[in-house]
């Protein structure tokens, strides 16, 4: 497990979720993303998580190879460092590709800026999705190259566990995080699965937790046909929505009250009684 170091806020704090429907152009994508980002830095999110591959969904599977990055270098990593420090938030950019250790395969990383600009941590996805239902057929372990750690960032808001889409599925990812506030999810789940289960395993995650999550997902019809279920939430820790965006780009909001979390951990103690089996 990796973690960092930084000092705890104790006071609410606002957070916000960046929904996208991305396509093939970097460009573009990281325009709208720059645009959303300082909308939601103008309504005082100090925390600003964006949704996976949110500067780059291909015509074909093939087509963010194309785009990866070295860890450290690119366009895409430039540009959320500069954009961090430019409105002084902590930035979680979402997902990006990065040059793996399998020439054809690129790994799916989140990476975490504080307000300075520099990179704090670095997630790789480790679970990779794949379906075959009807028509729509996913194998992500083709072009991906799956992460090996679980990966906890100290922050001035707690402590803040990283994970990607298809690991939501996987409760004990989770648990080895061993225990913390603010759980955030890039996402671009399928309209297919979304629907029967997206709001379901998020607020699941955070009602197990005892954390908030910030889940920020692709939402609605993209260029190479595929449709995402969006849905982007910011769930509280007793798992009630406190807002959430059905379809298309635009940000979510939600305050944090770290106190309010507390009491709910001392109320409903669940997290001191777990047992290993």
């Amino acid at each position: 497990m990796s973690i960092s170091n930084h000092a705890i806020q104790v006071s609410a704090f606002k957070v916000a979720a960046i929904q996208m429907a991305s396509g093939p152009n970097v460009a573009g994508n990281l325009d709208e993303a720059g645009r959303l980002i300082a909308k939601a830095a103008e309504q005082g999110a100090r925390l600003v998580v964006l949704p996976e591959f949110f500067a780059i969904m291909g015509l074909h599977e093939q087509d963010k190879l194309k785009v990866r990055e070295l860890p450290g270098q690119g366009t895409i990593q430039t540009f959320l460092g500069d954009t961090a420090r430019r409105h002084k938030i902590w930035l979680v950019g979402g997902s990006i590709p990065l040059v793996a250790s399998t020439p054809d395969k690129v790994l799916n990383s989140c990476l975490v800026y504080d307000e300075q600009g520099k990179q704090v941590a670095r997630y790789d996805k480790i679970h990779l999705f794949s379906m075959e239902l009807g028509n729509e057929r996913y194998a992500e372990a083709k072009t991906i190259e799956p992460g090996k750690q679980v990966v906890v960032v100290d922050s001035p808001f707690g402590r803040i566990g990283l994970s990607v889409c298809y690991d939501l599925r996987f409760p004990e990812l989770y648990r080895a995080m061993q225990e913390v506030d603010i759980i955030v999810l890039p996402a671009a789940f399928t309209e297919t699965t979304g629907k029967m289960h997206w709001e379901v395993l998020v607020r699941a995650r955070a009602v197990e937790n005892l954390a908030y999550v910030i889940a920020a997902a692709q939402g609605g019809y993209h260029v190479n046909g595929r449709e995402t279920h969006g849905n982007s939430m910011i769930v509280g820790p007793w798992g009630s929505v406190l807002d959430r965006l059905p379809r298309g780009s635009g940000v979510v909001l939600a305050e944090i009250n770290p106190t309010y979390q507390a009491s709910m951990r001392a109320s409903l103690p669940a997290l001191t009684h777990r047992i290993l089996y």
